[in-house]
């Protein structure tokens, strides 16, 4: 299966289809490819030097710089990172990690694939992130870490997880997928755990075409990931243990260097986009805007509002007649999903539930105009969106 950067999304709803309109669709994301990052890639294509080379390094030097200086380790997916992260530090058989339902299925996934159980907690209504009481309720004999997701751009209450960890011995995997250059209490999202993964996808705030990224400030643990992403070795055919080809191509690295130079232009474009949407949303009853917690720096990911009038379903394709692109981050969550269904208790996931049944992201991207944003607020305020 292909899919074009345009309108590619790792976890979106995204109709196929552009409607019929007079002015231009706006779609839910954006990627940016500019000159700089072209030139790039045929740099590297015409050095010779296209795996694992001179590229990766410098990426990973420079990508230090967002994560307080933690060792950084590139791998070919935001996936691989998390399941090397997870089996360098010795997760596997018989542990449990503690991760949340409402988010990409990658995370639950990345514990499955390093041989452990996901146990799902809910979240927080307000972030979206993990609920530490509801994290706290699901610790047994058997866990051992705790993933939480920087959802949409907040890192999630690190504080009281980070707590919660210490008292149970546990470990912190963060996934930071969505959190490039976020921070909480001017901490980086990425500096908190043992390790924290982060992803280049196309539609992220920064995107390498495709890749992942290994940070820790554990210079022993981030030595494993090299070699578990490189067949087990630092040098050719000197293999240590089994590893795995999860390599990073210096032409996406090259790319990589390119967007985390634009990368804080880009996040404050979004944050003044998300005000915009703020201002032009405020006072509908019925649209909960995103709530940004106390000591956060968000990158607004996504600009993911509630819809209380069980109408999000109508007000989404109400939008796409109107030229307007938007996606819902997640319609299931992930432990309804037929290989986690027998892991939980839906029950405990009331909050999960919920949301998965409001949310509704809109476009926040770089790429916005002042009048593009204008077209949005007009376009959800011109839908009867009437009681809740």
């Amino acid at each position: 299966m292909t899919t074009s950067i345009e309108d590619a999304a790792e976890e979106a709803t995204v109709p196929a289809a552009e409607p019929q309109t007079e002015l231009p669709f706006i779609p839910p994301a954006k990627p940016v490819i500019g000159e700089e990052e072209i030139e790039a890639a045929v740099r590297v294509l015409r050095s010779g030097y296209v795996v694992q080379g001179p590229e990766v390094a410098a990426f990973e030097d420079e990508f230090a710089s967002l994560v307080d200086g933690r060792h950084c380790v590139a791998v070919n997916s935001g996936t691989s990172a998390l399941v090397l992260a997870l089996v360098g530090a010795g997760i596997g058989a018989g542990d449990e990690v503690i991760v949340p339902s409402f988010t990409f299925a990658a995370t639950a996934n990345s514990v499955r694939l390093a041989g452990a159980t996901p146990v799902f907690a809910d979240i927080d209504p307000d972030t979206f992130c993990l609920d530490s009481e509801s994290v706290k309720s699901v610790i047994t004999r058997h866990t051992a870490a705790i993933m939480p997701v920087h959802l949409y751009g907040q890192p999630a209450d690190m504080d009281r997880l980070g707590e919660l960890a210490s008292a149970h011995s546990l470990a912190v995997f963060e996934d930071a997928a969505q959190a490039h250059g976020a921070a909480l209490h001017g901490k980086p999202a990425g500096a908190f755990g043992e390790a924290a993964c982060f992803s280049f996808y196309p539609t992220k705030n920064m995107h390498a075409l495709e890749g992942g990224m290994v940070v820790t400030a554990d210079a022993g643990l981030a030595r494993r990931i090299r070699l578990l992403r490189n067949q087990g070795m630092e040098r050719q055919y000197a293999n240590e243990m089994v590893g795995y080809n999860m390599r990073l191509t210096d032409v996406a690295a090259a790319i990589g260097r390119e967007q985390l130079r634009k990368l804080p232009a880009w996040n404050e474009q979004r944050r003044t986009h998300a005000a915009a949407l703020n201002q032009g949303l405020a006072g509908i009853d019925a649209i909960r805007t995103p709530v940004v917690a106390d000591g956060v720096t968000h990158v607004y990911h996504q600009y993911t509002v509630r819809v209380l009038a069980d109408q999000r379903d109508e007000l989404q394709a109400h939008l796409k007649d109107q030229g307007i692109g938007s996606a819902v981050y997640y319609p299931t969550p992930t432990h309804r999903l037929p290989p986690f269904a027998a892991l939980a208790d839906d029950d405990m996931l009331p909050e999960t539930n919920r949301a998965a049944t409001q949310v509704l992201s809109l476009p926040v991207h770089p790429s916005l105009a002042e009048a593009d944003l204008a077209r949005i607020v007009e376009a959800v305020r011109s839908f009867d969106l009437g009681e809740h």
